[in-house]
């Protein structure tokens, strides 16, 4: 039914893995292969391919849907000849979006702000379009050069201005440099061809295969907590104990009558310091669980 286009490099193996969660297990024959299967009716063909290759290919409709950074939705000039599904809260190394930025020297103590750059300067990046047209909104000509990589290391030496991908900004400051500007804000987002969006069986295969990714995403970092609670002590229990919407709080049967059952989910950081305040708090046969999915 559905031809699906998957990231390789940096994000391949959290692609794997969300796929993994959701129960669409993602099989390649071997590791020199960039065929695979999923085993799921909905899903007829699965290929790995370079992230800034994919936008170009769902938009030509070659494949149904594929997976990229919004970075390079814009980069290869498929904003508008792509269907933005969903974004999907993961990237390469962290779960947080990534910013495309504006970077100098950190001697370059005149450039305060990226209106600062001086005409002429030469800049370095993957994003050669994304450049080009954010310098031509700034009014200031520049000379931009593709860079294959290391985009960081080449400035000051080699060029004045870098426009480069960063998470945490940590590899920029290691290399001395400092961000003037942030042009766009990216995550991995779930494209589609139009023509298969508006497909009426097609899209509904898409947003099923939608739900289990982003209910196996959002379960990620997430436990069911269980404990039993004497009723004197539920309202301090309470108190402590965080919920999506709110704890389920249910009568024991039997003999235990004076207690409680209460479960929630909860976020896994901070569960060591949360499981002794509930303790403290009166809960009981306190139970941590894994989650696999969460649907909304």
């Amino acid at each position: 039914m559905l031809k699906l286009a998957l990231p390789t490099g940096s994000l391949q193996k959290p692609t794997l893995e969300m796929f993994a969660a959701a129960e669409l297990t993602v099989s390649t024959p071997n590791s020199r292969c960039y065929e695979a299967f999923i085993e799921d009716p909905r899903v007829s063909c699965v290929r790995w391919l370079r992230p800034q290759e994919i936008p170009v290919y769902v938009a030509d409709g070659l494949f149904d849907l594929g997976i990229a950074g919004y970075d390079w939705v814009l980069e290869r000039g498929c904003r508008d000849t792509v269907q933005i599904v969903t974004k999907l809260p993961y990237s390469r190394g962290s779960n947080r979006p990534v910013r495309l930025v504006v970077a100098v020297s950190e001697d370059a103590v005149e450039i305060k702000t990226a209106a600062d750059i001086k005409p002429g300067s030469k800049v370095t990046t993957e994003y050669v379009q994304i450049a080009k047209e954010y310098f031509a909104k700034l009014g200031i000509p520049v000379k931009i050069e593709f860079s294959f990589g290391t985009t960081e290391a080449k400035v000051p030496e080699i060029a004045d201005v870098a426009v480069e991908l960063t998470e945490s900004g940590s590899s920029l400051r290691a290399n001395r440099l400092k961000i003037v500007d942030t042009i766009v804000e990216s995550s991995t987002v779930l494209i589609a061809n139009p023509d298969t969006w508006e497909n009426k069986e097609k899209r509904q295969c898409v947003n099923d295969l939608v739900t289990l990714l982003l209910g196996a995403l959002d379960a990620r970092g997430r436990v069911l907590m269980k404990m039993n609670v004497a009723k004197a002590n539920l309202e301090k229990v309470l108190q402590v104990l965080p919920a999506m919407k709110a704890p389920t709080v249910s009568q024991l049967v039997g003999g235990e009558t004076e207690y409680l059952a209460v479960e929630t989910v909860v976020d896994k950081s901070g569960i060591n310091l949360l499981i002794p305040r509930l303790k403290k708090a009166g809960a009981e046969d306190i139970i941590e669980l894994p989650i696999s999915k969460i649907i909304k």
